[in-house]
């Protein structure tokens, strides 16, 4: 499944086409992805213009404009194997660039954004083969009470996910490390690979109780500060190298995972650890039915 800075490079890429553009026609080739369209759900959309694209987790958010105040919010996820194409003038291409290659058979487009944004025409289509994927429609007044939104823990990105954060969140927890992390209701967006990054750049091991890195008093402990430090790095440095790709639609097809040549420990079993002078080998383990890469000489 894209990870958080993959869903973030999408909106970057997605966001100088659809924000401010009009949705002249909305095209959709089946009646259902993961979940069924909404009841009327292109002409719903017809006509409306895109205020504005954000991110909540792994969620795209397009705010769209409304006889009623504050209009509809258009949710997409893009599931396990979803990803979208531009296409304009100029020729087609993909925001966003993931480490498993994403599909380009067009008998899997299953929905198309027809824009107009100051009069430039482009086509948005959303293709996904294992169609985990889905779009909704809701009021932007209800966003904050949907089940999938109410419940989302802290977003990794920024100055909010510091050792305080960290102190607050694991303190008490008995599950791993790992599982801590992963647990949206806690922190919201990450995912296995950037988690393995993150664990192995803090020296902290993925088996580790979470609720060991926090002191007695439940203060932040140097572990807490390492962790988060290193969580905002690898999330950061994954979107930079995420949106660099993006510069020139025409040449980012999807073919070439981004920040997987970054990798330090993450599908490296069996290989030196880059710790300088640790001397270790990378591990994999299986947690929770996810593979976890680590370091078991370095990583306490």
């Amino acid at each position: 499944m894209p990870e958080l800075p993959e869903v973030e490079t999408v909106r970057r890429g997605l966001a100088p086409v659809m924000e401010g553009a009009i949705i002249e026609r909305a095209e959709i080739h089946r009646p259902d992805l993961r979940f069924p369209f909404p009841d009327q759900f292109a002409r719903r959309l017809q006509g409306k213009t895109v205020t504005a694209l954000s991110r909540r987790a792994k969620y795209l958010l397009a705010d769209l404009d409304g006889d009623r105040e504050g209009g509809d919010v258009l949710i997409m996820h893009l599931g396990m194997s979803g990803s979208f194409r531009i296409l304009e003038a100029s020729g087609e291409g993909a925001p966003g660039a993931f480490h498993h290659e994403r599909s380009r058979n067009t008998a899997h487009d299953h929905a198309v954004l027809h824009v107009n944004r100051n009069g430039k025409q482009a086509a948005i289509i959303y293709n996904d083969p294992r169609r985990f994927g889905f779009m909704d429609l809701i009021d932007r007044h209800r966003l904050g009470e949907d089940p999938r939104f109410a419940s989302l823990g802290l977003e990794p990105t920024g100055n909010s996910l510091d050792g305080a954060a960290i102190a607050r969140l694991f303190k008490g927890k008995t599950a791993p490390l790992k599982a801590a992390l992963l647990d949206q209701h806690l922190i919201a967006g990450l995912g296995n690979i950037y988690v393995c990054e993150a664990l192995w750049q803090a020296g902290l091991s993925p088996k580790r109780l979470a609720g060991t890195i926090v002191k007695s008093d439940g203060s932040a402990s140097e572990r807490c500060e390492r962790l988060a430090e290193a969580v905002r790095d690898v999330i950061a440095r994954a979107i930079e190298a995420g949106g660099s790709t993006l510069r020139d639609h025409r040449l980012t097809d999807g073919s070439l995972g981004y920040f997987q040549h970054s990798f330090r420990v993450y599908g490296r079993e069996g290989e030196a650890c880059p710790h300088a002078g640790c001397g270790g080998t990378i591990k994999r383990i299986v947690q929770s039915g996810r593979s976890t890469f680590y370091c078991p000489s370095c990583q306490r």
